[in-house]
């Protein structure tokens, strides 16, 4: 960390008292589904073999580990799209199975197993393509029967629309109908009274700076948390970004990739000599990163899995060495409970 940022950041404490109600901004309200001062919400994804402890779906995160406070799946706004074979008809993926060659997807699944009770749910909304249909109007009906599913779940939801939306090759919105898109969604559930649900603007992270950042903001009226990935390497702009808005950040996707530069290496937890070096390289890193920030990272999300074995990811560089099964290693898995033992961190909760 430059010395310039350790100074804007002293500098925001100092601001910024803490004050007695645990949040971070100068005697302000929380966030929606924001914790105290000092916590952090531990969520697992990203499918239903990677998070298990299902019937159906066994030797995931849950058979190995406490039940988390948070799972996190995916559904989109793209109707008639392909993907690896399955055709989307919008808001796939919570009523009945889904697959778009990363795992199987079922919210529906942790709403009727007793072992999730009370378990949040982050959602990852995809409208790739379609931005401008939603944006018109034309996705009014998705909207609203997204709106209805979370209101009856009576869970707490973490709705993350057009995650990555500066992930430029990939996801290639356009800038003024994704803005529209946020102010329509949001006035939609307002409407719906659907007060469930926290708004979460999600950047792909590293190698975005605070003028994109400030472009591509929906404002805080429409926002209630800020949040990033977390892949090869930590990002800093979103951390500056969140002061700067007074948002707590949500690192909605965690997965240990080593890279350097364009060059990616070996992160299979099976092998236990990789693995311990996983651990020092970037486990530890990451942590490090919420410790350092516990005034605004309140949440995270880690994804548990087996990457290559994914039609989607087989072929893609940066996960195609990466098995982040925490269970496949006895090291990493004992290091990662002791971990999660800081009772800073919140697992399973009954509220």
């Amino acid at each position: 960390m430059s010395l310039r940022i350790v100074g804007f950041l002293l500098m925001c404490c100092i601001m910024r008292p803490v004050v007695c109600t645990g949040q971070f901004t100068q005697g302000s309200e929380a966030a929606k589904f924001e914790p105290p001062m000092g916590k952090c919400l531990v969520f697992i994804g990203q499918d239903l073999g990677a998070i298990g402890g299902l019937d159906d779906y066994k030797d995931g995160y849950c058979d190995f580990f406490p039940t988390p406070a948070g799972i996190t799946t995916y559904t989109s706004w793209s109707p008639g799209q392909n993907s690896y074979g399955y055709i989307n008809k919008g808001n796939d993926g919570l009523r009945e199975k889904a697959n778009w060659g990363a795992g199987d997807m079922g919210a529906f699944f942790y709403l009727q197993d007793d072992k999730f009770n009370n378990v949040m749910i982050s959602i990852g909304l995809s409208m790739v393509d379609h931005e401008k249909q939603v944006a018109s109007g034309a996705r009014d009906q998705l909207i609203r029967d997204l709106a209805t599913w979370i209101k009856q779940t009576q869970r707490k939801v973490f709705l993350r629309i057009g995650y990555e939306f500066d992930g430029w090759d990939w996801n290639h919105y356009s800038r003024k109908d994704y803005l529209s898109t946020w102010k329509r969604a949001h006035q939609i559930f307002q409407e719906m009274e659907v007060d469930n649900v926290a708004f979460v603007w999600q950047s792909k992270g590293t190698g975005t700076d605070q003028k994109t950042l400030e472009k591509w903001y929906p404002g805080d009226d429409l926002v209630d948390w800020v949040g990033y990935s977390y892949f090869g390497s930590p990002d800093e702009e979103m951390l500056i970004f969140a002061r700067r808005h007074k948002k707590p950040v949500f690192i909605a996707e965690a997965t240990p990739v080593q890279q350097s530069g364009n060059l990616y290496f070996n992160a299979d937890l099976n092998d236990e000599q990789v693995a311990k070096r996983v651990w020092s390289n970037w486990f530890e890193p990451f942590f490090q990163t919420i410790e350092d920030n516990q005034d605004i990272i309140k949440a995270f999300s880690y994804i548990n899995a087996n990457w290559p074995a994914q039609p989607m990811w087989i072929n893609n560089s940066t996960f195609q060495q990466v098995d982040s099964r925490i269970q496949v290693s006895p090291f990493v898995s004992t290091q990662w409970k002791a971990t999660l033992e800081n009772p800073r961190y919140i697992q399973r909760t009954n509220q």
